[in-house]
């Protein structure tokens, strides 16, 4: 199904390691609102969709979540090559050097590691894609959040680009729900899914 271009979406190349960085970053990958989670997340409910079109987006954003991962992870390594023992420990990295010496690990930026109950896959059209707008939004805010951190211009050059891809993943899930919207009932803004009294019914 997929074809895989052997370069990252957007260039990586940090020229200063520094593992505070990464303890803070480290949550785009694993924590709540990180893209281990959206990859999963759209990826999974786009097989209960039953709107093609939005299957499509689900789709698309999903395998490019699945770029971001790459990214996340590859601006995570270069933050933490080449550290010696006493950098690791001034830094505070050496409560995730013990456990991973400098693997990349989905974690957030608390210590606590990435967990599937973070997202849902609900199977009704409307409930998945209010989540995902959400979840776009809320990732948006963790890169802001990153932003606000991190002054170094490499590091903040490409999760500026993450950044600007969730604006336009919110967007693609805001026509979804117009598509959505549409093929259910027009009159039906309030969001009243009528597909499940054919279930109640039962």
């Amino acid at each position: 199904m997929w074809q895989y271009e052997k370069k990252l979406q957007y260039p990586v190349k940090i020229k200063n390691p520094n593992p505070k960085y990464a303890q803070i970053i480290v949550s785009q990958l694993g924590g709540p609102d990180g893209e281990v989670g959206a990859s999963l997340r759209y990826l999974t409910q786009r097989f209960a969709m039953p709107y093609p079109q939005i299957t499509g987006i689900l789709t698309d954003v999903g395998t490019e979540e699945l770029a971001h991962i790459e990214m996340v992870s590859a601006i995570l390594y270069q933050l933490t090559r080449n550290l010696t023992p006493d950098e690791i420990v001034k830094s505070g990295f050496d409560t995730y050097f013990v456990d991973h010496t400098t693997g990349i690990y989905p974690v957030a930026a608390s210590g606590y590691p990435y967990t599937v109950a973070q997202f849902q896959s609900k199977g009704d059209v409307l409930a998945d894609l209010h989540e995902d707008l959400a979840a776009e939004q809320k990732a948006r805010a963790t890169y802001d959040n990153i932003l606000r951190l991190v002054d170094d211009p490499d590091v903040c050059d490409a999760i500026k680009f993450l950044r600007a891809r969730e604006v336009v993943h919110y967007q693609r899930f805001a026509e979804a729900l117009r598509i959505a919207q549409d093929n259910m009932d027009a009159q039906n803004f309030y969001g009243y899914n009528p597909a499940f009294d054919k279930i109640s019914k039962k």
